[in-house]
């Protein structure tokens, strides 16, 4: 992402925030990802020399948290098992998309 700071700033975004958003709109319409990829696309965004290959377990609580944020917004949806969750009440393995 180039220029992300200046992107972050005008839209008031949390960085990771921001990260999930690009890595969704850049999917096709109606593809959803685990945190999982949100937190290695956050972790290859801040990489830096030397950082091991497990980065991105690092970032997945403030993915987490992003996700729920940025849902409670009514910007994306979390999904569990193929239908959209109440973001006040995520459990277990979920995944993410742009609300449609």
């Amino acid at each position: 992402m180039t220029g992300s700071a200046s992107k972050e700033e005008s839209t008031g975004l949390d960085p990771v925030a921001a990260v999930i958003l690009e890595t969704l709109t850049a999917l096709p319409a109606d593809k959803s990802i685990s945190l999982m990829d949100a937190a290695r696309a956050v972790a290859e965004e801040r990489r830096k020399p030397g950082d091991g290959a497990e980065l991105w377990r690092r970032y997945m609580r403030a993915v987490r948290q992003q996700a729920i944020h940025l849902a409670r917004q009514g910007r994306i949806e979390i999904i569990r098992k193929g239908a959209p969750v109440d973001p006040n009440d995520v459990k277990g393995v979920v995944r993410i998309r742009l609300k449609a």
